[in-house]
């Protein structure tokens, strides 16, 4: 299988600097027999900093750099004169990147915004020069500080992709086609399962110069929360979406019972996705009558709004794009209130989980064998 270039998981090992040493140094010039303490103090540690970049969409050009070191400090010299500062390491991320302490699993950040800014390690204090410890009793000190060691931790940085609307749905289901539909996004499309093997993005046009994102899931299977299939590694996208398009193929045996499915999947992973704005879209109506909708009908699901589309005739993609846009907009539903307000909340990781979760060396496809046989 190809490498891929979408690249939403990555860990590196971070460095601040340590700090300078003060200086112990004792003037000496001609004609000053007594000149005193003059050592100057050390410069600070360069720190590690984490910065928003919104010409990033994926965190691709670190996965071959897994070692950030940042500047050490200067050590002080004579004549009072400070050390130099450490050179500071930026790491830029794409927005939308969630940071996590490898180690233990603990959240630490969020970088939403372009430019935003975080530091992750702060680089150590430089020492005191001796002319600071000079005092009517001791005017002649031959000491100085030591600077702050530095700090050092390895981090696991998330992509979750930014979106409007997120797709959800069991392989094959139809929504890389509506993606293609929709948007100029030009998704792979095939009948087979696990076609897409990762997030798309797609921007729909709407009336009056508006539009809306629109993000391509991979497909997800039952027991995809307990790492069934592409199991948590994609799930997570779906976090920042402010509204969720169930899509069911309509030649499926029971609508309502593949609808409890993706949403169990949903809650286990993470409960607060059931806060979500909720549209269910029936597939493929075009291999339908209208007779057989209406007969469909009994077998949806309660209190979600149902829409029949076909991707490849185009029936109902105005009424979709009307609901979503509704929807998306209402107050309820606003992408902008959830990354303003802060109302994602971000659960630290199982550290026991996450080799399973994000093993580099884990081979796929042998998972997918298995699954595609169940699906079958």
């Amino acid at each position: 299988m190809s490498e891929s270039n979408f690249i939403d998981y990555v860990k590196i090992y971070c460095r601040s600097g340590k700090g300078g040493s003060g200086s112990a140094h004792m003037h000496r010039a001609k004609y000053v027999p007594k000149g005193g303490p003059d050592g100057g103090n050390g410069g600070r540690g360069g720190h590690v900093i984490l910065r928003g970049n919104h010409n990033y969409w994926t965190l691709l050009h670190l996965r071959y750099e897994r070692h950030i070191y940042a500047e050490h400090g200067a050590n002080g010299s004579k004549n009072k004169a400070t050390g130099k500062q450490g050179a500071d390491a930026y790491i830029e991320v794409p927005c939308g990147t969630v940071v996590y302490n490898a180690e233990t699993g603990e959240y630490i950040c969020d970088i939403k915004e372009h430019n935003q800014e975080f530091i992750l390690l702060h680089g150590g204090r430089g020492g005191l020069g001796n002319f600071n410890f000079a005092t009517s009793t001791n005017q002649a000190p031959r000491y100085a500080q030591a600077g702050e060691p530095m700090m050092e931790m390895s981090v696991i940085l998330e992509l979750k992709l930014l979106a409007d609307v997120g797709l959800v749905g069991f392989p094959n289901a139809g929504k890389s086609t509506l993606v293609s539909s929709l948007s100029s996004a030009k998704p792979k499309i095939a009948n087979y399962p696990f076609t897409t093997l990762e997030p798309s993005l797609g921007i729909v046009q709407y009336h009056d110069s508006k539009s809306f994102v629109i993000a391509d899931i991979p497909g997800i299977i039952e027991g995809a929360s307990e790492g069934k299939g592409l199991g948590l590694r994609f799930l997570r996208h779906i976090e920042r979406n402010s509204l969720l398009l169930f899509m069911i193929p309509c030649d499926t045996d029971s609508i309502k019972r593949e609808y409890d499915i993706l949403l169990n999947e949903l809650s286990t992973f993470n409960k607060e996705l059931l806060d979500k704005g909720r549209i269910l879209a029936v597939t493929k109506c075009d291999l339908i009558d209208e007779d057989l909708m209406a007969m469909l009908t009994p077998d949806l699901p309660q209190g979600v709004k149902t829409v029949f589309i076909s991707s490849v005739t185009g029936y109902g993609l105005d009424k979709l794009k009307d609901i979503l846009w509704n929807e998306m907009n209402s107050e309820s539903n606003k992408l902008s209130t959830i990354i303003t307000q802060n109302t994602l909340v971000h659960k630290s990781k199982e550290i026991n989980q996450l080799p399973r979760a994000y093993s580099e060396e884990e081979s796929l496809d042998i998972e997918w064998v298995d699954d595609i046989e169940e699906l079958e």
